[in-house]
């Protein structure tokens, strides 16, 4: 059952955040991207409420069929594509991937025009991967800094992939990275960084040894892996 998954997923954050001598708490993102919407409303129904998506279209499908499930929440963790950006509606609570400024306008531009003020993470490919979607690490500033001044974005922390791998342990000195940049942004900055997104089915508790506040799940949930 998914609240067993759940429940062996939790177990391995706590002991991940008490060998990291953390005492605050980590969110789960269902990843629900390649799961119908009877899989959502499954997981809903055994406790869950927030799922990740990254087809604009496809998510929005969802939203319209689980649409009295009142209390169920998307995140949008997908690469974005300017031209996607007025199918969003307010179908998301939060948006994982702003990786340019680009693309920052364009949001700002819709959210202005509907009236909603939209909660953003700042992806960042601290890796410098050619294969991954961010803005580098050394650019990661001036693009916060940036956002800061859109009236309809309110930037809530960063989000990162790292590197394709079989070797997860490889890539603890990316979240590490990413943990030092978080806390860096944190500091006197009009701006409130609350949320690191990074780790998923196969690196999350990696990820929160190194201070991740936000973790991605899908296979591991949804399928048991």
């Amino acid at each position: 059952m998914f609240s067993d998954r759940l429940a062996e997923i939790q177990k391995n954050i706590d002991a991940s955040l008490k060998k990291a001598g953390r005492s605050d708490k980590v969110d789960v993102v269902a990843v629900s991207k390649y799961y119908p919407a009877d899989a959502i409303k499954d997981a809903y129904e055994q406790g869950h409420r927030v799922f990740g998506e990254s087809r604009v279209q496809d998510a929005n499908e969802k939203v319209e069929i689980l649409k009295d499930l009142t209390e169920l929440e998307f995140h949008f963790i997908g690469h974005l594509q300017t031209n996607k950006v007025k199918y969003l509606g307010s179908n998301f609570s939060l948006i994982h991937s702003v990786d340019s400024e680009r693309l920052a306008e364009e949001l700002d531009k819709y959210f202005g025009k509907i009236g909603r003020i939209q909660d953003i993470l700042v992806q960042v490919n601290i890796a410098d991967d050619p294969d991954k979607s961010g803005v580098s690490g050394d650019g990661a500033e001036a693009l916060c800094d940036r956002i800061s001044q859109m009236p309809n974005l309110r930037i809530r922390g960063l989000m990162m992939i790292p590197p394709l791998t079989d070797e997860e342990e490889k890539n603890r000195k990316y979240f590490a990275a990413m943990k030092e940049l978080f806390d860096r942004l944190s500091v006197g900055k009009e701006y409130a960084m609350e949320i690191l997104s990074m780790g998923m089915s196969d690196d999350y508790t990696i990820a929160v040894e190194e201070g991740s506040t936000m973790v991605r799940i899908g296979t591991a949930l949804f399928s048991g892996r």
